[in-house]
């Protein structure tokens, strides 16, 4: 790849999990009126035909991985489990009150923190609790993530018989001196212990995550991370760009930039691993993504109903999706809300009957254009203008900003169509921030995003 283009493009940007990103959100948040009203419109106008999405934020681990960029709250003190899982389902409770209706519920996800740091029997007590209060619709799609080293036949067996059929193992890196830099070690054999039993369970989707960037990481133990995964095969593969934010996440502090791979390297780490799992049968998708063709995510990439949410991305679209526990975050497509990040917090609102909501944001017109197009992006890497819906000023903004990018070979850019090309892949963040109207209103004054590439 060509190194001028990398350091050219190589800046501070979002990474769209949502639009308008978290820190763009308006700084006076919906009243607890309008988001219950949000909600419910919502819940009216979709939970018939498309049900629902729940994710469920287990933030308990252990111990702390020094990468980690997510909401976690270390402990050994298993005794947290039962108060949490009350917690969750008093507010799953509040919800269902709110809507007058049993919930169709289409999809949920676990993730943490550590959603296997809590016990089977614990897991099997929220999960009962979250579907005795809806309609688990045909076809639902019921994931989790877990880490190797604590992930049992019994957690496997458990939920399974509740629904589950994707798994996701956090990998990261198989080389000894990475996973001992960043506190993540696992073993070879068990992911491939665990791997096997989710198989002859009866999980259809097996999902490793890896990452490239980390500290002490070079191209020979990307290769023997990227050999050690074809060997297991899972059947999608979500390689991610790591992301150095020390000034949020102080773990990060126990290694330097001086560890970690210069930009054009660490390119050159995703590249490595793109061609192995390209010439091993998997398919790039999105961003930083990679499936088989027997999985349903590439299926979803090739129809053209990819999505992409907080929860990742997704083989189904529910505009309603609703996230409990400690800083989850609910979408309404016209809304978001954010929960009190810190546990105490979480439970002292749930004590007064309150949502435990602390921010939030209500989108207006721009807002929703803007959010499409680049949804269109991540998801298909192009977007058009055409329709009524998708004319904005935003829009020609965006196609000014364009020109260099053009220029440089990164897009195409035709009457009402942009396509990202192939060497455009790679800076697809950039292309989004182009159409990004609240960032270019308000350029951060210091860095509160991960570098792009």
């Amino acid at each position: 790849m060509n190194s001028h283009l990398i350091s050219k493009y190589n800046v501070p940007g979002p990474r769209y999990t949502s639009y308008p990103t978290v820190p763009y959100w308006n700084q006076t948040p919906p009243s607890p009126e309008q988001w219950k009203d949000a909600m419910k419109k919502s819940f009216i106008k979709t939970n018939s035909e498309k049900g629902i999405s729940i994710y469920i934020h287990l933030p308990f681990c252990e111990s702390l991985c020094t990468y980690c960029g997510c909401n976690t709250r270390i402990t050994v003190n298993h005794k947290v489990e039962t108060v949490y899982i009350n917690a969750v389902l008093k507010e799953w409770a509040m919800y269902v009150e709110l809507f007058q209706s049993a919930p169709n519920i289409h999809e949920i996800h676990l993730g943490g923190g550590t959603p296997t740091f809590f016990s089977p029997q614990n897991l099997k007590l929220l999960i009962e609790g979250i579907i005795s209060k809806g309609n688990v619709i045909k076809n639902a799609s019921f994931s989790f993530e877990a880490h190797p080293n604590n992930t049992t036949k019994e957690h496997l067996e458990t939920l399974y018989a509740l629904g589950f059929r994707r798994l996701s193992l956090g990998i990261q890196d198989f080389e000894p001196k990475v996973q001992e830099i960043v506190n993540r070690i696992q073993s070879y054999e068990k992911v491939k212990e665990v791997t096997q039993q989710a198989r002859e369970t009866g999980f259809d989707s097996i999902n490793y995550d890896l990452i490239y960037g980390l500290p002490l990481q070079t191209k020979q133990s990307i290769m023997l991370t990227i050999e050690k995964v074809i060997e297991l095969k899972p059947d999608r593969i979500a390689f991610y760009s790591y992301a150095h934010i020390p000034w949020l996440k102080p773990g990060q502090r126990k290694f330097t930039e001086a560890d970690l791979p210069a930009d054009a390297l660490k390119r050159e780490l995703y590249e490595t691993g793109r061609i192995l799992l390209e010439n091993a049968g998997y398919k790039e998708i999105g961003m930083d993504h990679f499936a088989l063709e027997t999985d349903s995510l590439y299926k979803a990439a090739m129809n053209k109903t990819l999505h992409r949410s907080f929860m990742g991305y997704t083989d189904s679209n529910t505009e309603l999706l609703i996230g409990l526990g400690v800083s989850a975050i609910s979408d309404t497509w016209n809304g978001f809300a954010q929960n009190a990040k810190k546990v105490e917090d979480y439970y002292a609102l749930l004590e007064k009957e309150q949502l435990p909501v602390v921010k939030g944001h209500l989108l207006n017109a721009e807002d929703l254009i803007v959010r499409r197009h680049i949804l269109n992006l991540i998801c298909n890497g192009e977007t058009s203008w055409q329709n009524p819906w998708s004319k904005s000023v935003a829009v020609y903004y965006a196609l000014e900003r364009l020109q260099e990018m053009q220029q440089d070979g990164l897009v195409e850019i035709e009457p009402f169509h942009l396509k990202v090309t192939e060497a455009g892949k790679p800076f697809i963040r950039n292309v989004c921030m182009a159409f990004d109207a609240r960032l270019w209103k308000n350029i951060p004054k210091t860095k509160i995003f991960s570098n792009t590439i």
